[in-house]
């Protein structure tokens, strides 16, 4: 922020949520509507009063406060617990200047106090603040100055007390309540943003780290003597940092396998998030074993999710020469749709038994959980994988053009 400001650019704006705000906003225009509402009462009472300049008195002292005051009650920043103590003050010192500016005959007949019904925005200003507590002891402040100002308990005095006490004590508990809903939502979505990066972050050690020592464990065991020791050192590593990225201890021991092929590496996509054409960015990888084939038109894809789809048929075609043996023929197919972009990876091997993927990932093997899952959820997007013992695995990759895919197709098992 502090470079943005040397060069001229404001920071960007943070934006930030409150399920309390709206209860604000209302509190506001509540206290504005009841204030001239009062006024009105006010002026068509003002003859019938006692002492009608000390009623016109404390209207003005209340309008001169309002006015000063009716920002306070915009944001709870701004709603200060001495301003609540204050505006507390006004509701409750008016009810009781009603029994010194009004007749006791209106008062027992049921007249109105001076504050009337704005009284309740004080409280309320209390329960958005401080929660069903602060609401209890406001509320029980204002029901005994009522009591104060009629002198006996009367059914309409009662009613009034039991409702603004039920209604301000109910609303600071819904507060409370969605305080800690809001508290729990924002600490979930940082769990997932976490979650994601450490995702993204797995993805990059298993493409590059974790197969690098895997070749120099085996390599290493080849070779024999001092290599053999950098090959065990290796394997170790390797099953820390599995472990590691996988986020839980690795069950049992890696078992280590044939060494892959190379891969042949892509071209880069070009910079910027502008339109890559995704046959680029796969045609490389066609070859003796890898069969490829194409729409005759540009299949087109934002730059970087192309290169994620890229780097995911990458990784399948890994887990082909790893676990179907160097000798199996697999075939690339890009398909155009019309709202997502398939490729399709199949390859003749020996299938994948059952429940094999949950295991490997569960072992820390995370080719499948993030190499492809992983990326292909990132972008909105959809893994499927269609396995017979014996007859290959079928891999289906669906990445949408701007919109999430409803779905993949029927009769495929959702990964």
């Amino acid at each position: 922020m502090a470079a943005a400001r040397r060069h001229g650019k404001r920071p960007p704006k943070v934006l930030r949520m409150s399920v309390e705000l709206p209860l604000w906003r209302a509190l506001t225009g509540y206290r504005i509507l009841t204030l001239l509402y009062v006024l009105v009462l006010d002026a068509m009472s003002y003859r019938k009063y006692e002492h009608p300049l000390g009623a016109a008195a404390y209207m003005g002292a209340l309008t001169v406060w309002m006015a000063l005051t009716w920002r306070r009650t915009t944001s709870p920043e701004r709603c200060t617990r001495r301003f609540l103590v204050t505006d507390l003050g006004f509701a409750v010192g008016g009810i009781l200047l009603t029994t010194l500016v009004d007749s006791h005959a209106r008062i027992m007949g049921g007249s109105p106090t001076l504050p009337s019904i704005w009284a309740a925005g004080a409280v309320l200003g209390f329960a958005i603040k401080g929660g069903w507590r602060w609401a209890a002891v406001a509320s029980s402040a204002v029901a005994a100055a009522n009591l104060v100002e009629r002198e006996v308990l009367a059914r309409d005095t009662l009613h009034n007390v039991i409702l603004v006490w039920v209604a301000s004590v109910g609303l600071g508990y819904v507060v409370e309540v969605a305080r800690a809903s809001e508290r729990t939502l924002a600490r979930a979505l940082q769990v997932e943003a976490a979650t994601r990066e450490r995702e993204r972050l797995a993805r990059d050690i298993h493409d590059s780290v974790l197969q690098v020592l895997a070749m120099v464990q085996r390599r290493g065991a080849a070779i024999g003597g001092e290599a053999a020791e950098l090959g065990r050192m290796a394997g170790e590593q390797e099953v820390a940092l599995r472990s590691l990225v996988s986020g839980g201890p690795v069950s049992r021991p890696v078992v280590p396998a044939p060494v892959p092929a190379a891969v042949p590496v892509p071209p880069a996509p070009p910079a910027g998030d502008g339109p890559c054409d995704v046959r680029a960015l796969l045609a490389p990888y066609a070859g003796a074993g890898v069969t490829f084939s194409e729409p005759g038109a540009p299949v087109e894809l934002p730059a970087a999710a192309a290169a994620e789809l890229a780097a995911a048929v990458s990784a399948a075609l890994d887990n082909v020469r790893v676990h179907a043996g160097p000798g199996a023929q697999a075939w690339i197919l890009v398909e155009d749709e019309p709202h997502a972009v398939i490729v399709t990876v199949r390859d003749d091997g020996p299938g994948i038994p059952e429940g094999r993927l949950a295991d490997a990932e569960r072992e820390g093997r995370l080719g499948v959980a993030l190499s492809i899952r992983g990326r292909l959820r990132d972008l909105g997007g959809t893994a499927e994988w269609v396995s017979v013992p014996g007859q290959g695995t079928e891999v289906e990759l669906t990445v949408p053009k701007g919109t999430a895919p409803e779905g993949g197709r029927r009769g495929k098992t959702r990964a």
